[in-house]
C-alpha cells in the first residue's frame, strides 16, 4: 500500500483510492447484501437494522486498508464517523494513521482523487 490512501464510504460500499507518484488506484469493498422482505432499499437503515452486517463491512475496509501509512476518510453521512468509530475499539494501529475525516458528497473518481491529493498536499505541509 502507499503512503496515501483515501477511502469514501457510505452504508452500501467504500471506495479505496491508493496514490502513487504518477497514478491512483482505485478498489472497492461492498457492505454484505442481507435478505430483507421490506421493500425499502438498502441505505443507512439497512446497516443499522443489520449491525453484524456493518461490523462485518467494515472489518473487510480494514483488511483492504492494511500497510496504510496515512488515511483520509471522506463520505457524505454518517458511515465515515461510524467507521472511525469501529477504528478506536477494532484497530488503533490503524486508527493512528488517520489524518482527516471530511464530508465529501457522492464525486466522480477524478473528483475523489483530485479532492484527496489536495488534502493530502496540505496535510504533508502542515507537518
Amino acid at each position: 500500500m502507499s503512503k496515501h490512501v483515501a477511502v469514501w464510504l457510505d452504508h452500501k460500499e467504500a471506495r479505496v483510492i491508493e496514490f502513487h507518484p504518477d497514478s491512483a488506484d482505485e478498489a472497492t469493498v461492498s457492505a454484505p447484501p442481507h435478505n430483507d422482505h421490506h421493500k425499502h432499499t438498502r441505505g443507512q437503515e439497512g446497516l443499522k437494522e443489520h449491525p453484524e452486517d456493518a461490523k462485518r463491512f467494515y472489518h473487510d475496509l480494514v483488511g483492504a486498508l492494511q500497510g496504510t501509512e496515512e488515511l483520509l476518510i471522506v463520505g457524505p453521512g454518517a458511515a465515515k464517523l461510524e467507521f472511525s468509530r469501529y477504528l478506536h475499539t477494532h484497530d488503533a494501529p490503524l486508527e493512528a494513521k488517520v489524518v482527516g475525516i471530511e464530508t465529501v458528497d457522492h464525486p466522480s473518481d477524478a473528483q475523489l482523487v483530485a479532492f484527496a491529493k489536495t488534502y493530502f498536499k496540505g496535510a504533508d505541509r502542515m507537518r
